[in-house]
């Protein structure tokens, strides 16, 4: 009688805490509701996006984020097949390949970023002096040494070394690769034709090396005298690693500051289509850095499940609002304010069965 009484205290007790849960709170502003998210895209907003999903975790434990840095073009390729909740991508998506998404896919921007040039060249003290003919010819193969006299003569005084220079570039599908792409076909005839623009251009055979994301570029240049690469500017920071002051529309050599980075946004803010893909390569401004961009989280409009798309709506509220005070830390440009307001109206439109899943935000 005693063993029976027992188990019928335990089955008592467990239906008690089964129905209790059933009658929990569930969705993402309730402790007691789970929801997970997965995310995949871009690395160059890598540092920030993981510092949000940290920060957002401590204030609201029912949501979890995973986002796996696998670049741009992965990420745009994984929210059209549906295999992630929600995609990043540092490069606007083109006509067609909007096309192919079964829905409305919304581009969010949310924070600028500054690709800049980074090297290995312990000889050098002073930051370099790059144009950017100087940079294609470098990713061209047509400049071989450091000491080339195109390269001395915008460094006068700076030690160059009679060495190969080791280019190092994206073998990835890469937003990255975009905008350092995009800026250079902008102002060098001859890369255009001969390398292109875009995720994955056609780079010179035998001319450098290529490395799968921002951190892989970052560890060749950061372990290989003599190299250089493009990466998202907190790569370069974290590891210590100079980066090149880079010669603008202006004809300024500006340093990637989020000021300059801020600059490069400020003046084109105004002119930003309705859909918010934009390129800020080569900006207007006496101090706009000629390497910046927007990055972008890729949603559908319309969600088919309300409380992930809830969540994920919920989620890039905050990022953009209470999540924009770390961006500058790990050296991101907040939005510029006329720009959030258009990003607002965004996030206010996503919805699930015709009705916003933002209803009621402040």
């Amino acid at each position: 009688m005693k063993n029976l009484f027992s188990g019928l205290m335990i089955f008592s007790l467990l239906s008690l805490t089964l129905f209790v849960a059933g009658c929990s709170p569930e969705g993402t502003g309730g402790k007691g509701g789970s929801v997970s998210l997965q995310g995949a895209g871009a690395s160059f907003p890598k540092p920030i996006y993981e510092k949000w999903m940290n920060e957002y975790g401590k204030v609201n434990n029912g949501v979890k984020i995973d986002y796996q840095s696998v670049g741009s073009g992965a990420g745009q390729n994984a929210i059209i097949a549906g295999t992630a909740d929600f995609g990043a991508s540092d490069d606007p998506m083109k006509d067609e390949d909007l096309k192919k998404a079964k829905g409305d896919l919304l581009h969010i921007p949310t924070v600028l970023g500054a690709v800049v040039l980074t090297y290995n060249l312990k000889e050098v003290k002073e930051p370099l002096k790059l144009t950017s003919d100087t940079i294609a010819g470098i990713f061209l193969g047509e400049i071989k040494k450091w000491n080339d006299p195109r390269i001395a003569a915008e460094n006068p005084g700076a030690e160059l070394p009679d060495t190969e220079i080791s280019p190092v570039y994206r073998a990835d599908s890469s937003g990255t690769t975009a905008v350092f792409t995009d800026y250079l076909a902008k102002t060098s005839e001859k890369f255009k034709e001969k390398v292109g623009t875009g995720k994955q251009p056609n780079w010179v055979q035998g001319v450098g090396v290529g490395a799968k994301g921002n951190d892989g570029v970052m560890g060749q240049v950061k372990n290989t005298p003599n190299t250089i690469g493009y990466v998202e500017i907190a790569f370069a920071k974290e590891n210590k690693l100079p980066m090149a002051l880079i010669k603008n529309k202006a004809g300024k050599f500006v340093e990637p500051s989020l000021e300059n980075v801020s600059a490069a946004a400020e003046g084109s803010a105004g002119n930003m289509p309705e859909d918010l893909r934009m390129k800020i390569t080569n900006a207007d401004g006496e101090t706009a850095y000629p390497i910046a961009s927007y990055t972008y989280i890729l949603a559908f409009r319309e969600q088919k499940d309300a409380v992930k798309g809830k969540a994920l709506a919920d989620f890039l509220w905050w990022a953009l609002h209470d999540g924009s005070e770390f961006a500058k830390a790990l050296h991101y440009a907040p939005l510029p304010e006329a720009v959030l307001k258009k990003v607002e109206g965004k996030i206010n439109s996503i919805s699930s069965g015709g009705k916003s899943l933002r209803e009621g935000a402040e």
